[in-house]
């Protein structure tokens, strides 16, 4: 009877306003299915089982930070590692740690200095996944500016580092375990990206980490389409500020995950969506600056990064008295 009415009503209504009324409502009705999409995706989705991929998951920049949690996730979740760094003792320390906390677990180590000879390392990584059905390949390995500088003020040294480490290293591995992936028909490939070069429209006096980092994004989704129908899953993480030492945050929050948190969101995306941010507060905070105009967000990340500049010159002028 209401219904009734209600559409006897409508009928009687100009087209403009019929029009306007039919705009509002698909609006309400997409907001509708996006927020139950959120909200299944980060509550409700159960994760992929990772041993389907294979039983090895290889991991760039595994002694500290992100990659060092996502080493201790994988292991929980039954694989066997193989860890790739620049330093021996801490890849022993981890491989020890893991062993220690899952028994169970195979543990390989890799020395590579991704700012050295990258393909010397290279070879070393193909010759120790020989044989081995790697199903997961996290690449995290990364770097950044000790602070804030603008582009003039970026050495020759650490541009270089920032190409090869962050770009060339990136590729380089993924291009050596992508084959292996195909032949078995199966594999899952997480490329490590930043808010930096997505969520926000610039990140000024990080010019060429932000760059490297859209280089990940874009790389990622290229491989996503080229392998999708392989059956090889290629993913571009897009974290926020997480508490790691590079991000010079000792003290995790709502906002701010610790890497153990991140990593336990992280391993839960593997497998879906091409890029995703795992941690479901930063879906909050990528909303808030998509909300805004590019001009405000701009002018505030400059103003922030001005303030790290000055905090970082300040602490190495103490440095060097």
């Amino acid at each position: 009877m209401d219904s009734c009415c209600i559409i006897s009503k409508l009928k009687t209504q100009p087209f403009w306003f019929l029009l306007f009324f039919s705009l509002g409502l698909f609006t309400i009705l997409r907001f509708t299915l996006i927020l139950l999409n959120w909200v299944y995706v980060n509550f409700l989705r159960q994760p992929k089982n990772l041993k389907k991929y294979g039983s090895w998951a290889l991991v760039t920049g595994p002694t500290d930070g992100i990659g060092k949690s996502f080493a201790f996730e994988l292991a929980r979740k039954g694989l066997n590692l193989i860890l790739v760094g620049r330093n021996p003792d801490k890849l022993k320390d981890v491989s020890d740690s893991v062993k220690a906390k899952f028994g169970k677990t195979e543990v390989k180590t890799v020395v590579v200095d991704f700012a050295g000879d990258l393909d010397e390392g290279v070879n070393r990584i193909r010759e120790t996944i020989e044989g081995l059905d790697i199903g997961v390949l996290i690449n995290n390995v990364g770097i950044s500016y000790p602070y804030a500088r603008f582009f003039h003020e970026v050495d020759e040294e650490l541009l270089k580092n920032l190409i090869q480490v962050n770009v060339v290293g990136t590729t380089k591995v993924t291009q050596t375990v992508l084959p292996g992936m195909i032949r078995r028909k199966k594999g899952a490939i997480v490329n490590i990206g930043s808010g930096a070069a997505i969520v926000i429209p610039s990140d000024p006096l990080y010019a060429v980490y932000a760059a490297t980092k859209a280089y990940i994004d874009q790389f990622s989704r290229c491989l996503y389409v080229e392998y999708k129908n392989k059956g090889i899953d290629v993913q571009c993480q897009v974290p926020l500020y997480v508490a790691t030492k590079m991000a010079s945050i000792r003290r995790s929050s709502f906002f701010v995950p610790s890497t153990d948190g991140y990593a336990k969101a992280g391993v839960k995306w593997i497998g879906y969506e091409p890029r995703c941010t795992p941690y479901w507060p930063h879906t909050l905070l990528w909303a808030v600056a998509c909300s805004l105009p590019e001009s405000i967000v701009d002018a505030w990340r400059l103003r922030f990064c001005i303030g790290i500049r000055k905090r970082g010159q300040l602490k190495e002028s103490r440095k060097q008295e």
